[in-house]
């Protein structure tokens, strides 16, 4: 690019001395500042390259880039399936679902236990009972009955696909950033809602460490945010990601999340799973 600029300033008979050496010290500058974590992983991409995220601060409202970080690209630039991310979202919705609603049957209604009229002689059709389903007040007949649950389990593959087709949809719509530690100067809810708006991290954040117990300040000024959630790297799921506009991995959550569903991908599962498979015909 420097050099296209300067074969062109060249054209227009504009000396350029003062140009190259503004282009030779910024590069120098970037060289020596600049750090990429590089990382050895154990299932290295084979047809793709890495994906590079900026490592980002909390101590300051003001952003500053400390470094790049590597992101596995079976993991964080996976193709985006919507029908798996569908399964995902219905799944968590109905696994936990329990119907309330309740009708009587015929046997459970009130009254009815005189025959209505004679089996014979008067040309009317024949009932024991006016509550019977067919009579205004009778019971209900294949109605709902309560405490029935929706409970069932997603395919494991499918479960593991959903997160990585979640996490590439947020990284590729750049709602996906990666900061080095939770560690906020002050406990004030106003300071979290200006590092927020300064970031532009849309109205909602889901913030993930690694830990289950994140730092002092973080808990006091999230408390009193109900569009700030804060959540530990196993319970990390396809439903609170979609729910949420920006989310924010720490980066041992992101390496965590990278080890584990990579170890997920490249493994045979299915005799871990065989004692918690369910009948469900």
């Amino acid at each position: 690019m420097a050099s296209l600029l300067i074969n062109a300033l060249r054209k227009i008979h504009i000396s350029t001395p003062q140009i190259r050496s503004s282009f030779l010290s910024s590069s120098a500058v970037c060289s020596n500042t600049l750090t990429i974590t590089k990382k050895d992983w154990k299932y290295p991409p084979q047809y793709t390259k890495p994906r590079e995220v900026w490592i980002e601060n909390v101590d300051t409202v003001e952003e500053k880039k400390l470094g790049l970080f590597e992101l596995h690209p079976l993991v964080y630039a996976a193709t985006p399936r919507i029908d798996i991310i569908q399964r995902n979202v219905i799944w968590q919705r109905k696994f936990r679902w329990v119907s309330w609603a309740h009708t009587k049957t015929r046997a459970e209604v009130r009254g009815g236990g005189k025959k209505p009229w004679p089996q014979k002689g008067q040309g009317r059709a024949r009932h024991g009972s006016i509550r019977s389903p067919l009579f205004r007040g009778g019971g209900v007949a294949h109605g709902p009955r309560s405490g029935k649950t929706h409970f069932y389990m997603l395919p494991f593959h499918l479960r593991i696909h959903g997160l990585t087709s979640t996490l590439s949809a947020k990284l590729a719509q750049d709602d996906l950033h990666v900061v080095k530690d939770l560690e906020l100067p002050s406990d004030e809810p106003e300071y979290l809602i200006d590092l927020i708006e300064s970031r532009n991290w849309g109205p909602s954040v889901l913030i993930v460490d690694d830990t289950d117990y994140a730092p002092r300040n973080l808990t006091v000024a999230s408390d009193s945010l109900p569009h700030v959630n804060i959540m530990p790297v196993y319970g990390l799921n396809v439903y609170s990601m979609l729910k949420h506009d920006t989310l924010i991995l720490t980066q041992s959550a992101a390496e965590k999340i990278e080890e584990r569903i990579l170890h997920y991908l490249h493994s045979d599962t299915k005799k871990q799973q065989a004692q918690f498979k369910l009948d469900q015909v």
